[in-house]
């Protein structure tokens, strides 16, 4: 069985997560970002990130509000939040941007196929796969690649002043390896809580209506981001990705 102390921890972290997000929220309520889409990964990432996430969208993410940036251009024409945030923390941006729409997939495919358990068949489940888990890692990946792309997508376009179809090609280009690099990571995690410590040590199988397997999927976010920091830092370098 889970142990106790387990359960306790998992209930605190999800707490948690959801009051750190809940916090960006209000705060961005008052000051909104420059970037809109912004608004919207800040509180998705402290769903995981938690207190971590909250440091860093006070100390750096308020340099990116919209009062912030008219400040910074009526100051000095070239100065602007970039100015003060450094390279690995702007690539730190980067990669949370890009992990904002891994979670948000997530999320959405794990309870859509919690609902609706067919659709891990049409996945592969049964006829392709033994394992229940990795079918809805496809369809996981899917979420995650549509609303990831659609991140970028509204990032690179305002900064690039680029047409639809421009806009959509140098998304993909430019969160295809991110994305796939934090799957990665999350998939590792969960591969190691689900086919072997809660089976094999716990005794029971972890299920999406567990607050553990929640817990879990904060902790593979965050393996996530391991795994896709290097990742970013090439495509920022590169130029592929836009510096935020």
């Amino acid at each position: 069985m889970i142990p106790h102390w387990l359960h306790l921890v998992s209930i605190f972290a999800l707490v948690l997560g959801f009051a750190a997000a809940g916090v960006i929220m209000l705060d961005e309520m008052r000051h909104p970002q420059h970037m809109w889409i912004m608004n919207v990964v800040w509180p998705v990432v402290a769903l995981f990130g938690t207190v971590l996430t909250v440091w860093a969208y006070f100390r750096y993410g308020r340099l990116a509000t919209m009062k912030a940036t008219m400040n910074a251009k009526s100051e000095a024409p070239k100065a602007s939040g970039k100015s003060a945030t450094p390279f690995p923390v702007m690539v730190g941006k980067s990669t949370l941007h890009c992990g904002s729409g891994c979670t948000l997939g997530d999320i959405c495919a794990e309870w859509l196929a919690f609902a609706f358990p067919a659709i891990a068949v049409w996945f592969g489940w049964h006829w392709f796969f033994s394992e229940k888990i990795f079918a809805i890692w496809v369809l996981d990946f899917i979420f995650a690649f549509v609303i990831g792309v659609a991140f970028q997508y509204f990032t690179i376009v305002p900064m690039r002043h680029l047409k639809m179809a421009a806009g959509v090609k140098a998304a993909l280009k430019a969160d295809t390896l991110s994305l796939t690099a934090w799957q990665i990571g999350m998939y590792g995690f969960m591969a190691f809580a689900s086919l072997y410590y809660f089976p094999q040590v716990c005794g029971v199988r972890l299920e999406v209506d567990y607050v553990e397997f929640w817990f879990m999927m904060q902790i593979a976010m965050l393996c996530g981001f391991i795994t896709s920091y290097p990742v970013n830092w090439w495509l920022l370098r590169s130029g592929i990705k836009e510096m935020m």
